[in-house]
Formats: structure tokens, sequence, C-alpha cells
């Protein structure tokens, strides 16, 4: 199992994914990637490009058919999710409903929720970084979406893994939160210093966390780069093409 890193370590992990095939129904998809340690890397592409297949197959929740996958400089290719240094936060939060705030938090902690001294010291710093002190006890449904997500990143934030990755995680959340959201998340990585790899179908949001720009197109990695050369004018063409595409959906 992965250990818990110490309190107040910052520690980040390069993640590597050399040569790795995965077969999605008829698309056969293909990911050679680098992600620097302690970066923020926002991933964009049309519905169906591989997105959140790539963030499943760092996670480990889907096997890679070939290549090899390394985190840390670890081999993790057939290592189960549990035994990976990441922390996932999915648009649908997955709080239990009859679990107050410090509780769901908890979990993150440990699974039991038979915790000590230094767990719960944790946890309340980690509900106050996320700007919930006060509602620890709280159930999920007395929260807004924006405060069930800031549950769902202080689960993660107690892990104390290297790498978090967030697919969608504020998709369903209106503008002004989602830009709260994006600005927390970025003010979390700068203290711990963590990997950050975030699945998103807004451009702009690479934009506002000063990211590394991945962009999928039909299951392999098009383009790779700091977000404002990427989404400038000057970006790839087949980039280029694809914003004009989402431009004239809004």
């Amino acid at each position: 199992m992965v250990e818990h890193f110490s309190e107040g370590s910052r520690h980040g992990a390069e993640i590597s994914l050399e040569s790795v095939d995965f077969d999605y129904g008829e698309m056969a998809m293909h990911f050679d990637l680098v992600i620097e340690p302690s970066s923020i890397v926002t991933i964009i592409g049309p519905s169906g490009s591989g997105k959140s297949t790539l963030l499943n197959l760092i996670a480990g929740f889907e096997p890679a058919k070939s290549g090899r996958i390394f985190i840390e400089g670890k081999d993790v290719t057939h290592a189960a999710p549990a035994e990976r240094p990441v922390s996932m936060v999915f648009q649908e939060n997955n709080l239990f409903a009859h679990l107050d705030v410090a509780a769901n938090v908890g979990l993150g902690r440990r699974p039991d929720l038979r915790l000590d001294d230094a767990d719960r010291a944790a946890i309340m710093e980690a509900i106050r970084k996320v700007g919930l002190a006060g509602k620890e006890q709280r159930k999920p449904e007395a929260l807004s979406g924006g405060e069930r997500q800031r549950v769902a990143i202080a689960r993660a934030l107690v892990r104390k893994r290297p790498v978090l990755l967030l697919d969608e995680a504020f998709a369903s959340l209106g503008p002004a939160l989602r830009h709260a959201m994006l600005d927390l998340v970025e003010t979390l990585q700068r203290e711990t210093a963590m990997t950050v790899v975030m699945v998103t179908h807004h451009p702009d949001d690479a934009l506002r966390m000063g990211s590394t720009l991945v962009f999928l197109d039909n299951g392999t990695i098009a383009a790779k780069g700091p977000a404002q050369e990427l989404l400038s004018e000057q970006g790839p063409p087949l980039l280029r093409k694809y914003l004009g595409a989402k431009d004239s959906d809004l």
C-alpha cells in the first residue's frame, strides 16, 4: 500500500506514459506523455477523444493493452488503483449522504474511519483549507454543489498523494463557482507542490490555471505546451479548428 506523506510535506510526482495503447470500442488509443512533477496540466479535446481514459489509465481504473506507466519513476502499469500515489476527484463527488463533512473527508484518511488524533487534526486542517470550517457536521444534502466539491477535494488532500487527478470535477458548476474552485486548486497546488492533471471542456480553465495544455484528438496526443501559446492565434491548426467548432456551439 502507498504510505501517507508526512504532514506539511511538499511533494509532486512525474508521470510518464510510454507507448501506452488502449482500445476503446473500435478506437485504438495511443499515449506517449511525460508530465513534469509539481506541474498543473489541463487536458482538453473533443468528446470521445480519450480525456477521461487517459486519467483512468494513470489512476489504474483502466488497464493498458500495452506500454508502461511510471509514477515517481516506479512502474505502476499493473498496480491496482489503491497502490498508486494518486487521488482522483470526479464530477460526481461520491460523497456518502449519511456521513457528515468530517466523516466524508475522513474516508480519505482511513476507509474504516478508525481515526487517531493526528488523523482528526489533518481532517480539520483540510476542511479549513477548502473553506468549510464550521460546517464539519453538515450532511451533503445541506451543502451547495460547490461545497460538496470542496469536501471531495479535502478528502483527496488528506490522502497526501503527490498526484491529484480532476475529471471534469467542476463541470456542473456555474462560471463563477467554477472559477472559484480553479483558484482553490491552484492555491492548494502551490502549498503542497502536488502534480495536478485536470480534464475540462473549458479551454479558458487552462489559461486561468497558467497550466501546460495537452490537446487530445482521436485517441492520441495532438499537441502539448504552455496553454497561453497553444491557445493563441499561432496555435496548432487542429486545435484552432477544435476551438472554432467549440465557439460556434455556444
